[in-house]
């Protein structure tokens, strides 16, 4: 009985080293898509009160688990029921991140500056909006980490994939690719929001450094730096975080439609990605624009 139970431990035992082995292969293959995530998920959870940021931050970190939990086995099942839909419900993913790009490039252009009596006749509803908004927020940053997740999830169970193949494990590769992807899944999750936290309380930490240190040497000027560079660093993520929703839609374009991967071959892999990205956006928001004013003109008749 007790060699019995060893034998399922040392079973377990080579069963994490084969894990351990794909899930550096995902890892490494889904850096960039992290990368990305990082930048937009950031930018996402930015532009709420100091006290609210945390708690919106940990709704939006509670919303990306959910859209795994539901991905992971979805993505399962839909491999072995039908394949190439993954790569259309990838597409159309990709249709939605250029569209989130490219309506920030455009809001940016074309925004027109307030006047003064509107500014303070919104700042009137400031408190009652400001519920909706933030639930608003949420609801668009938790819909584009589907969308990443997706796409997270699949990139990391091809690496599995491709991982297993080279081992020559012993073990069933359904069992094997589950656990990479699970893995995979919980380290982008905890990984993306735990420095996505540090980020957006950098300002804390210096109010911090700042007392302890009673606002001298070192320590105070590095919390000064902290205090001040927050702005600076918020506003950079804003443009990487549009920036990265332009690449990884363009990206997907370029890696699922096969007409996309063979165009442009003399150009850099980068910038066809960013004009499939802006394209594929600007297509995307003419039609959901052009929607929208006719669903109004309907609604009113």
């Amino acid at each position: 009985m007790a060699s019995g139970f060893f034998a399922i431990l040392d079973d377990i035992a080579a069963l994490m080293d084969d894990v351990a082995v794909t899930s550096k292969i995902a890892t490494q293959k889904t850096a960039g898509i992290l990368g990305d995530d990082l930048a937009v998920n950031a930018e996402k959870a930015t532009g709420f009160l100091s006290s609210r940021e945390i708690p919106v931050l940990m709704k939006i970190m509670k919303g990306s688990f959910v859209n795994k939990l539901i991905i992971v086995p979805f993505v399962f099942l839909l491999e072995w029921l039908y394949s190439p839909a993954i790569k259309i419900i990838l597409i159309i993913g990709g249709f939605y991140l250029a569209y989130e790009g490219v309506e920030k490039i455009v809001e940016f252009l074309f925004h027109r500056e307030k006047k003064g009596h509107e500014v303070i006749e919104e700042s009137d509803d400031v408190v009652e909006d400001g519920e909706a908004a933030e639930k608003a927020k949420v609801k668009s940053a938790v819909t584009t980490d589907f969308i990443l997740s997706l796409e997270i999830v699949i990139i990391a169970l091809a690496a599995a994939k491709d991982g297993y193949d080279a081992l020559k494990s012993q073990f069933n590769p359904l069992l094997v690719e589950i656990v990479t992807v699970s893995i995979v899944s919980i380290i982008a999750t905890v990984g993306v929001y735990g420095i996505v936290a540090l980020i957006v309380r950098m300002d804390d930490a210096g109010f911090k450094l700042i007392k302890k240190s009673n606002d001298k040497g070192l320590i105070g000027k590095l919390g000064h730096l902290l205090v001040k560079a927050l702005p600076f660093v918020i506003k950079a993520l804003g443009i990487i975080g549009t920036i990265a929703l332009i690449l990884v839609a363009g990206g997907i374009f370029d890696h699922n439609i096969d007409y996309l991967h063979h165009a442009l071959p003399t150009w850099h892999d980068t910038i066809k990605q960013v004009v499939f990205g802006i394209v594929g956006g600007l297509i995307a928001f003419f039609l959901i624009s052009g929607g929208k004013k006719i669903y109004s003109l309907v609604s009113k008749k």
